[in-house]
Order: structure tokens, then sequence, then C-alpha cells
């Protein structure tokens, strides 16, 4: 089994590179480790999952509001969330070929867990039980040293002209949710909101990771999707509930079978929290965390009072009842869902390989084609097609090879439709309109393509 998962990881891998999904980062210098570009037709899918889940917390809710908030933050941010002191891995060196790896995934590697939220002092006392058992990936060898806490923070030396910068650094940041905090009274104060609402953000994230595993699933440079929802202390449960299932639900909608997601409760909660859950979606290799729904109580608004010294109570204006909010989170990745839309979709049949996406997500919703690239009146006639639905709908113009070759190249591509104009077309005006899922076609008129792809999803 463990064979098969590899493969279709390895076979994912290489189809978003040929195909224009994913790129490693700087290849032409030797790549650079945990880290990847977007291709073009991963930037496509990118922003559509970004579209969808912009329009699902922000324009489909009028108690949600956007932000979009620096990468840098003032140092003391870090200090007030405990990332200065706490966000860390458990590091671990191969005392034989020198290499650094995280003890809780060669722990992991050996199926003994060893939860995020567990201290220094608990993991390694599993580790050091278990290390005759752990072998290092790179040499084969099972002889480490001690293990220590690897601080995840990037720093930085913006503003810091002297070469004291690392005594004073600034961080790119570690999450995104803390621009959020941040900004929770200037939102309060500049628009029409009263609690409880949210604030979602989509941007950019660092972390030192100690390795890079499993493709785009861990990197050093990703995007979070992040929704901050402030609510009183009564309530913090019940709407803590109906977000669950409220992202629970985004998942499904946008295709991902059922049977391949779960939830995982936390037992080890960090102290101020009242209960964690991530959906985990079953990645080929394995079960692995989508997005985490939290209850985080008044612990961000609180420490960040403290060590600003700023008010950021709430006054409920009918009850007068005063209190600091209480903050319920979902925070998902673009990488991740990226990469379980594509593990979900891929599929090989018989004669082709095809990206089974919902059309609202396919990178290219039509592809245009002239049956022959050499008859001038049907490229023609073809690029009258292509200008018109370009307007619109993400659109590709393709005439080279035979027509059987095209269609299978978008099949792979996930393009849901696609268009051929052939020496009918200048008859009566209609075109062969072919699914990618069925491969069945159809006769449409010109004046129609709109509105049907709009009516099949795209």
């Amino acid at each position: 089994m463990a064979d098969v998962e590899n493969n279709k990881m390895s076979k994912i891998t290489s189809f978003c590179k040929r195909r224009g999904f994913i790129f490693p980062s700087s290849e032409i210098y030797g790549g650079f480790a945990a880290v990847y570009d977007f291709g073009p037709l991963g930037v496509e899918l990118a922003n559509n999952i970004k579209y969808q889940w912009w329009k699902s917390m922000v324009y489909l809710r009028d108690d949600i509001v956007g932000l979009d908030s620096a990468i840098f933050m003032h140092p003391k941010t870090w200090e007030a969330s405990g990332h200065i002191s706490g966000f860390a891995d458990p590091l671990v060196e191969c005392k034989k070929c020198h290499t650094r790896l995280r003890a809780d995934h060669l722990l992991e590697d050996i199926g003994v867990l060893a939860d995020e939220k567990m201290s220094e002092a608990e993991i390694a006392k599993i580790f050091d039980k278990n290390k005759q058992k752990i072998k290092c990936p790179q040499c084969g060898k099972s002889d480490f040293t001690k293990l220590k806490k690897f601080n995840l923070l990037v720093k930085s030396n913006l503003g810091n002209f002297t070469e004291d910068w690392q005594k004073a650094p600034v961080y790119l940041r570690g999450e995104t949710c803390q621009g959020i905090y941040l900004n929770y009274l200037n939102v309060l104060n500049s628009m029409r909101v009263k609690i409880p609402f949210g604030i979602a953000q989509i941007g950019k994230a660092f972390r030192n990771e100690i390795t890079a595993r499993q493709f785009i699933y861990r990197t050093r440079e990703f995007e979070q999707m992040e929704m901050q929802y402030f609510c009183s202390p009564q309530t913090e449960m019940a709407e803590y509930e109906k977000l669950r299932q409220y992202r629970w639900q985004w998942y499904l909608n946008l295709g991902i079978k059922e049977e391949n997601l779960k939830w995982h409760k936390h037992e080890n909660l960090v102290f101020y929290a009242k209960e964690a859950y991530d959906i985990e979606y079953n990645f080929p290799f394995g079960f692995k965390e989508l997005e985490g729904v939290h209850a985080r109580g008044d612990y961000d608004l609180t420490q960040h009072s403290k060590f600003s010294g700023t008010t950021l109570d709430y006054t409920n204006s009918e009850t007068k009842e005063k209190y600091i909010p209480h903050i319920i989170e979902s925070s998902g990745g673009v990488g991740r869902t990226f990469l379980a839309l594509l593990c979900d979709a891929y599929s090989e049949e018989k004669d082709r390989v095809v990206l089974k996406l919902k059309p609202s997500l396919a990178p290219y919703k039509a592809a245009v084609f002239p049956l022959l690239a050499n008859k001038p009146e049907l490229v023609a006639k073809a690029r009258e097609v292509f200008e018109m639905l370009k307007t619109e709908f993400a659109s590709y113009w393709d005439d080279r090879g035979n027509i059987g070759k095209r269609y299978y190249s978008q099949d792979e591509i996930a393009t849901p439709f696609c268009l051929t104009i052939d020496f009918d077309t200048l008859q009566d005006n209609t075109v062969t309109l072919r699914d990618r899922d069925t491969m069945k076609q159809e006769r449409v008129k010109i004046g129609e393509i709109r509105d049907i792809l709009k009516s099949k999803g795209v």
C-alpha cells in the first residue's frame, strides 16, 4: 500500500511540473529547499481557490469583513503572541551525516505520535525511548544529538542598518492572524460592525522549517486563509460549532470526496484554548491537517492589550456589559487545499489522464479549437468564438496537432469544456461542445455558448 501511495504522490509531483502547475523555486540554481513557485496553471487554480474562500467567508456573510495586513509587524507582536518564546519545533541532528531533522517526524515515521502541544521534555523522553528504532533518512544511522527546540520565526533586518540587527530583529510573520488581532480595534471603530463579527484575510506567512517534506504540504513560504471571529464569552462555543460545520461544508462544495475527510480532535490543548479540531484530508502519505478550527478564548486580545497598553475591551451597547472578546478561528492553507484538490481530482483512465476539478476551479473554463489549422476560414471563425468567450471566462486557444490529442491535453489540465469549430460551423453557426468527464459531444449555437457554460457551473 505504501508503494502505491508513494507512486501516486510521485506522479502528482511530476505532473505539476510537466503541466505548469508547480515549479521548484530557483531551479536553475539547483533549487531552494521547501520553496515552490506556482506556474501558469497553478496560479489560476490557486486564485480560484482563494476566490471561493473569499466568496464563502466575506461576500456571502454579512457578519465578516476582509483585511490585508502587512507582512512586517512591530516586534512586540511576537512577544505578546508567545512566538518568540514558544514557537519552535523539536530538533535533533544526525551525528554521522549532520542532517538536521524534526524529532516528531522521525517518530511519526515509525508509528509513534508526538503531539505538537507536548513539551520539549515530553517529546525528548519519547524520542529517547524509541531512538534505537529510528534511522536517519539520509545515511540510515541511529545516532542523534539530544533534542532541542528550534524557533521557526524568520528574522529580518528591516530598518536596522547596523551589524547588531540580530540582537533586535524584526520578523517575517509566522502566521497571518496576528495582523487581524492588531487591527481588531481599527475595524470595530471604522466599520458598522458589532459583536459577533469576523475578520477574514488571505496572505503569506513564513516558517523556518527544519526539514522539507511532502511536496507543497509543508513549505517555508506559504499562503494562509484565515478568519478570526470575535464573540462574547457566553456565545463562543455555540459559534464554534456553527463555524465547524460551515468549514466542513466548504470543502465538500469544492468537490472533495467526503470519505477523504475526517475530524481530528486535539487532546493536548494549549492552556488558553477551549477546544480545537482539525479537518484532515487523506493525502497519499496519510490523513494530515487541512485546516484548524479552534476556540481560543480571550487570550489573544488580552495579550496584545497587556503588551501594547491599549484597551481592547468591547462594550455591548444594549446591556452595557464590558468584556474582552473571545475568538474562534478558521485557519487553512492555499497550498494544502491545492494539493488535496489535485489528489482528489487526479485520475488515470484507459487512454488518458484527467483532472476532474469542478468547472469553477479549473484553470481554464473552455478551450477553443479550429478543426484544421491550415484552413484560414476555420481559424478566423474559431478566433471569433475565442475572443467572445475570453471576455467572460478564462479560455484557452489551441490549433496544434490532431483534435484527439488536443482533447486529451485539455482533460489533463482540468478544462471542463472544449469547443471545436468545423466546416458545419460556417454554415449553421453551431460548434461541437465536448464534456471533459463524459467525453460526450453535442452541437450548440454560438450565441448560446455563454449561457450553456454558466448553467454547467463554470
